[in-house]
């Protein structure tokens, strides 16, 4: 994943994010290649989870539709509980790169799991720290993967310069 371009964009609301994942689908943007990552509400300090690579996973609580709408569009469900982080739920590839970054193929000691994975995607190693934060914070990270025209096609369709992108 890290040598294609990546389009990230961070949203303060789930609706918002919803929204962009709703646009991008419309327009007829791969939903393979969208991943999205946001917080849960539980903390522990050790990580654990349940992740589902096929089917969709469910969620309960105050963000479930949000999520449960998500991960019927996405490929690939997480829910961790990332020590330093807090809990993470996670739709689309970003699931695969969080998982080799928990067995310590992508995050070196260096970066939380989180940020490892986020790194792996080809997200600046200044800019996922950043957006670790902003995670924390309860915002929601919208990541389109993809060729260099699919990103750019992706940029249009949300109306974001090259500003927004890592």
């Amino acid at each position: 994943m890290k040598n294609e371009p990546v389009l990230s964009i961070l949203y303060d609301t789930h609706e918002q994010a919803e929204q962009a994942v709703e646009d991008l689908q419309v327009s007829g943007y791969p939903l393979k290649q969208l991943s999205i990552v946001g917080q849960g509400s539980h903390t522990e300090e050790k990580v654990v989870g349940y992740y589902n690579m096929g089917d969709r996973m469910l969620n309960w609580g105050g963000t479930g539709a949000f999520w449960g709408s998500i991960w019927s569009l996405l490929f690939g469900s997480a829910f961790f509980l990332v020590p330093g982080v807090g809990p993470v739920l996670l739709a689309g590839p970003i699931v695969a790169a969080l998982l080799l970054a928990l067995e310590g193929a992508v995050a070196g000691g260096t970066l939380s799991a989180l940020a490892g994975a986020l790194a792996s995607t080809g997200i600046p190693e200044n800019s996922v720290l950043d957006y670790e934060t902003q995670i924390k914070a309860g915002k929601y990270l919208l990541i389109a993967h993809g060729k260099a025209a699919e990103v750019a096609r992706a940029r249009e369709i949300l109306g974001v310069g090259e500003l927004a992108s890592a």
